[in-house]
């Protein structure tokens, strides 16, 4: 067996596994009596995790549907998951539809040039008789993707008169999830449900509703509502975690706020990024430490020397403000973070040496460094730290 990488991400399937079964059970029973499904985001190569980890594996915990970014995403997962249903999430260009016909992929539409090409495709296909299930998601209030719901009696004439084509689901996405008693959630939840009435009324049945990201499943504020909503048309309700999948959420402001912060304690992060350390000296006061000499050395100090920069997604924002754990110590960032390589301050570190281990993002002897400290580090979130780890740091499946 190959040695692993110095620098690695380590994906825990277990953890994974176990953040899904935590987020499903939030959701069951509904007051309805109906199951609310999950669709497991997986867009943004499973949020910096690895696509081609984490998608075989929530399909194996149960996971029915899979939600992409794009085409090129949805084949890679297809080629994994022959069974589950796949969104692409993203808008759809006419170059991508015959492959996304191809490899059996569900759209999202919200214009009508994408149901042209959609229709136009379909009628040349083999399985023409076989109606090509699409997914209309409503622009509630986000301006960012979707179609306005003034805009929707242009696609119900469009739909009609489509035969090939076969209106399964309707979503909206909110802007403010996080926030529980925001009045935006309210009125984007009003626009929803009159949209999803005009549709009804206009002789469409869907298969399913879907509303809610990571923040709404966590903080419960949508399940009910949506899943009461879903029985009055006969259809089912569907929320799409993402993030919490892998053990991060928002923090909450609202009346629920206590409820939510339990769930999210209660997710694990799936993500260890790991490097060592390459080399180590000794330098005297005063000596001046990377580009620019930002960092001076205000006495005798030991510096270890880390094989990750920039180049692998660490942020160069964390230069001289960042830490990482040697030996379940945290040892500061010095001097900025260059390109392939980062030096931290070890002399805190008794017994520091070349090889030793690196926390990055992690745990180490009862200490942790997650991706909420360098987004606050970085002035930035946790979803670009993790999305911006690069491919050039392997991904390994870790139970």
């Amino acid at each position: 067996m190959p040695p692993f990488p110095i620098t690695r991400a380590e994906i825990s399937r277990s953890r994974l596994v176990g953040n899904f079964q935590r987020l499903h059970s939030l959701l069951q029973p509904m007051p309805t009596g109906e199951c609310c499904d999950l669709l497991a985001v997986v867009k943004a190569d499973a949020y910096g995790h690895g696509l081609l980890l984490c998608a075989p594996w929530l399909a194996e915990a149960g996971a029915k549907w899979l939600g992409v970014t794009s085409v090129e995403e949805g084949v890679a997962v297809r080629k994994l998951c022959p069974q589950a249903r796949i969104l692409v999430m993203r808008g759809l260009l006419r170059s991508e539809v015959q492959e996304l016909f191809d490899a059996q992929l569900t759209p999202t539409i919200w214009d009508l040039a994408q149901l042209d090409w959609l229709a136009e495709a379909a009628q040349h296909r083999a399985f023409a008789a076989e109606s090509i299930p699409v997914h209309l998601e409503l622009d509630t209030g986000m301006t960012r993707q979707g179609v306005s719901p003034v805009g929707l009696t242009k696609f119900f004439d469009k739909l009609k008169t489509s035969p090939a084509l076969r209106l399964e689901s309707v979503y909206t996405h909110f802007a403010s999830p996080e926030m529980l008693d925001a009045e935006q959630n309210r009125q984007q939840w009003a626009a929803f449900e009159q949209a999803v009435e005009q549709i009804a009324a206009a002789g469409f049945h869907p298969q399913w509703l879907h509303a809610g990201n990571s923040s709404s499943v966590l903080g419960q504020q949508v399940a009910e509502p949506l899943a009461a909503l879903a029985a009055k048309y006969g259809a089912r309700c569907m929320m799409r975690p993402g993030i919490a999948l892998y053990g991060y959420a928002s923090r909450f402001t609202g009346e629920r706020m206590a409820t939510a912060e339990i769930a999210r304690a209660s997710l694990e992060l799936v993500l260890t990024w790991k490097t060592a350390i390459a080399s180590l000296r000794t330098v005297e006061a005063g000596a001046k430490v990377g580009y620019g000499a930002t960092f001076t050395a205000p006495e005798k100090i030991r510096l270890a020397l880390l094989p990750v920069g920039y180049a692998d997604g660490l942020n160069r924002k964390l230069s001289n403000c960042g830490h990482v754990l040697v030996r379940g110590v945290a040892a500061p960032i010095v001097g900025r973070i260059s390109m392939d390589l980062t030096v931290v301050d070890v002399s805190s570190v008794p017994g520091a040496a070349v090889s030793e281990e690196v926390i990055l993002l992690g745990e180490q002897n009862g200490l942790r460094i997650t991706a909420d400290d360098h987004a606050r580090w970085a002035e930035t979130i946790p979803y670009e730290i993790l999305c911006a780890i690069s491919a050039r740091v392997p991904r390994v499946a870790w139970e």
